[in-house]
C-alpha cells in the first residue's frame, strides 16, 4: 500500500474576450489548450478530471472553458 500524498491544483482554462466579443462566441483552441496541459504535465501535474462548460460574458456572449482538476505527488520538500 503506498504512502504517497498528493497536492492538487485546480485552473479555470478559457479564450481571451476578443473572440466572443467579435464572434459571439469563443471556442478554445486545441493548440493552446495542448500546450497549457503540456506545460502543467511537465511540472509534474496529472489531469484527474475536467468538464466543459459555456461561460456567459457581458449577457450576449459566450465562450467555452474547461474546468481542470490536477494532482501531482506532493514531495517531502512541499510538505508542510
Amino acid at each position: 500500500m503506498s504512502n504517497a500524498k498528493y497536492e492538487y491544483k485546480v485552473a479555470i482554462y478559457r479564450e481571451g474576450m476578443l473572440g466572443s466579443l467579435f464572434l459571439g462566441e469563443s471556442k478554445v483552441d486545441p493548440i493552446k489548450f495542448s500546450s497549457f496541459l503540456n506545460i502543467n504535465g511537465n511540472e509534474g501535474w496529472e489531469v484527474i478530471t475536467m468538464e466543459k462548460e459555456i461561460r456567459r460574458m457581458l449577457i450576449f456572449f459566450k465562450r467555452e472553458a474547461f474546468l481542470v482538476v490536477m494532482k501531482r505527488v506532493k514531495t517531502a520538500a512541499k510538505e508542510t
